[in-house]
């Protein structure tokens, strides 16, 4: 499967902002932070990645759902839904 260029530009997008909220989670624990305010930046961390994943198998979903090319029908929908369940 291979992704679409718009959705490579919005999971990089949030990749690279997740990894700046890691950094930062890192510099807080090293400062010492508060842990309530070290778990809400973590919570934050994780739903950017669960974005990012989701946004990769919705982008194979749809190239799917279209039939666009031979590159699109490289998934059966019992892979696609794994992928899927692996994010839940």
């Amino acid at each position: 499967m291979k992704m679409q260029e718009d959705a490579v530009t919005a999971v990089l997008n949030r990749l690279r902002r997740a990894q700046g909220q890691l950094t930062g989670i890192i510099t807080m624990i090293e400062d010492g932070r508060d842990c309530a305010d070290v778990v809400t930046q973590l919570a934050a961390v994780s739903r950017a990645l669960d974005r990012a994943g989701f946004k990769i198998v919705a982008s194979g979903m749809r190239q799917c759902l279209k039939g666009d090319g031979a590159e699109s029908s490289s998934m059966t929908e019992e892979e696609l839904e794994k992928l899927f369940l692996a994010l839940a």
